[in-house]
């Protein structure tokens, strides 16, 4: 009788205590090969997928799609083939396979990852170069290790499908069978971009017949066995896995408008651990204020000019483009500029840095702006990008609200918000006129700057929102 093995959820190098499942890519009974792809893994930042450490039959699945599984928690039991290489316990992999490690009971916390809150790029009635508004916010925290060998766009092919794991996330969320999907990627490989089309034009909805291009090379498939509907007063439970392998009931999130409770996961689940990790650690303050954008002449980009003001202030008052160190009390000023720019998707909010700002000119922060929403639509960013940025831009004015108190999390010092824009009545030399401005709000950590410092911050952001271009 052949060894089983027990496969734990690895530490996907982002330090976070679990992950969802998005879609396995084996069955009970299946027979896996060492490296080969066991299942893709949501975590706060990426889709990543998870080689399997073993040669061998899958003997037990532990959790379904959309179950959360605890870091070092029974993610699959494998019997192994001796006749098949195998990967030796010892040998490292640059992710940890077993139950997490004890932490040292001394020592410093490791500095706690940069993230941030924050909206969209448009601010209200100022549009981008004639661009509709965008619902986009986001929030990020962490990076994955450089060394981890679990990386977020290593192409498969799973179902004589090639697709990155970005690609198949995004295909499960729009409901399409990527069978279905014609490629238009180099070597048949379907993209963000195919998925998209295959979804708005309703070729490939996911139950349908394989398309022509696929369905020579497709094997036939059993129908999935028909479901029974959970009414909405029993909804149907889902499985989390603790990291000792018991079972913790959860709800499916289709409850959601049901008025059951619902599981947080993925970006939603991380941004809630991170608000509260902030509001435990920052000390905010906020001042307001409007910026009167009567002189712009047309075609300013308000992105590109809050981005500007925000260097600018930066290079005048440096404190606030900083990071600051609670426990030890110590701060580093940057002379760099690195802003988180917010864009949203259905999965909740991202913030990827948009590096070296104070280097761009205008047309350089657009094409900055564009790539990094491109990216993070796709789910194809990075995880590197999605961290490290020395100061925030919040522009939730696309949707309401003149003023805010965005959160601070540490270690930066300073966020900015600026709300939606407005005419008003502005005193002039011998009467009144009507002005645009535009409401922003700074939160700082008053640990880490003045009263003083946060106020000329702010007038000079306002200066330079002040000139014609």
């Amino acid at each position: 009788m052949s060894e089983t093995k027990t496969f734990h959820l690895p530490d996907l190098g982002e330090g976070l205590p679990d992950a969802t499942i998005v879609e396995w890519f084996v069955k009970q009974g299946d027979t896996v090969r060492l490296d080969a792809p066991l299942v893709s893994m949501e975590t706060a930042k990426a889709v990543v997928e998870v080689p399997s450490p073993y040669s061998g039959t899958v003997a037990r699945l532990y959790g379904g799609n959309g179950d959360v599984i605890v870091t070092g928690a029974p993610l699959v039991d494998i019997a192994i083939d001796p006749a098949a290489p195998q990967r030796a316990d010892a040998e490292a992999t640059g992710h940890h396979h077993g139950p997490p490690p004890a932490k040292p009971a001394t020592g410093a916390p490791a500095p706690a990852a940069p993230g941030k809150v924050v909206a969209s790029d448009e601010g209200g009635e100022i549009r981008e170069g004639g661009a509709a508004p965008r619902a986009d916010s986001g929030t990020v925290v962490g990076a994955m290790e450089a060394g981890d060998r679990v990386h977020s766009e290593a192409l498969t092919q799973v179902g004589g499908v090639k697709a990155v794991p970005a690609v198949r996330a995004l295909a499960r969320k729009l409901g399409v069978d990527l069978a279905r999907v014609s490629p238009s990627g180099a070597d048949g490989v379907v993209t963000a971009q195919d998925v998209k089309q295959a979804a708005a034009a309703g070729t490939a909805r996911a139950g349908g017949a394989a398309s022509p291009a696929r369905a020579a090379t497709q094997p036939a498939q059993a129908a999935p066995a028909a479901t029974t509907p959970v009414p909405p007063t029993a909804p149907a439970q889902r499985t989390t896995l603790s990291a000792a392998g018991k079972p913790i009931r959860t709800t499916p999130p289709s409850v959601a408008a049901t008025g059951q409770p619902e599981q947080l996961k993925g970006v939603r689940r991380n941004m809630a651990r991170v608000m509260a990790d902030a509001h435990a650690k920052v000390v905010p303050t906020t001042l307001a204020d409007d910026a009167d954008i009567h002189a712009w002449l047309p075609g300013n980009d308000i992105t590109v000019r809050l981005i500007r003001a925000l260097v600018r202030a930066c290079k005048t008052v440096p404190a606030l483009n900083a990071w600051f160190d609670g426990e030890n009390l110590t701060r580093t000023l940057h002379p760099h500029v690195d802003i988180g720019i917010a864009v949203d998707t259905d999965d909740g909010l991202f913030v990827p840095a948009l590096r070296n700002a104070d280097a761009l000119d205008a047309a350089g922060l657009r094409t900055a702006i564009n790539r990094l929403r491109t990216q993070v639509e796709d789910r194809s960013i990075p995880p590197s990008e999605l961290s490290g940025y020395t100061i925030s831009l919040s522009n939730f004015g696309v949707f309401a609200g003149r003023y805010a108190t965005p959160i601070v999390v540490p270690p930066c010092v300073a966020i900015v918000a600026a709300g939606k824009g407005r005419h008003q009545m502005t005193p002039v030399m011998g009467g009144f006129e009507s002005h645009r401005v535009i409401p922003l709000s700074l939160t700082f950590d008053h640990r880490a700057a003045t009263g003083g410092e946060a106020a000329r911050f702010l007038k000079a952001m306002l200066d330079d929102l002040a000139l014609a271009s």
